[in-house]
C-alpha cells in the first residue's frame, strides 16, 4: 500500500478525528474510502461517456421523428387531428 501526505488546517484535522472516532475508524481510513469513492465515480463517468454515442453514425433518425404519428396519437386520446 502506498502512503500519501496531506496537509490540512487544525480545525479540519480536529473535525476529521472526531468523525473518525464517531465511526470507529481512523482518519486514514476515511480518506482512503473517500479516494476510492472518488476514483470509482470517475471510472463510472468515463464508462458512461464511452457508452453515450456508441451507435453514432449507425442509425438514421427521420427529421420528423418528434411528430411521427401525431394525428393518430391525438385520435387515440380524444384530441382533434
Amino acid at each position: 500500500m502506498k502512503n500519501i501526505t496531506v496537509s490540512v488546517d487544525e480545525e479540519t484535522h480536529r473535525l476529521a478525528r472526531l468523525r473518525a472516532a464517531e465511526l470507529g475508524t481512523s482518519v486514514s481510513a476515511l480518506v482512503r474510502g473517500y479516494l476510492k469513492t472518488l476514483v470509482r465515480k470517475r471510472a463510472d463517468q468515463t464508462a458512461a461517456s464511452h457508452r453515450l454515442g456508441f451507435m453514432a453514425g449507425q442509425i438514421k433518425v427521420p427529421d420528423d421523428f418528434d411528430s411521427m404519428g401525431g394525428s393518430e396519437i391525438k385520435k387515440m386520446f380524444g384530441g382533434n387531428a
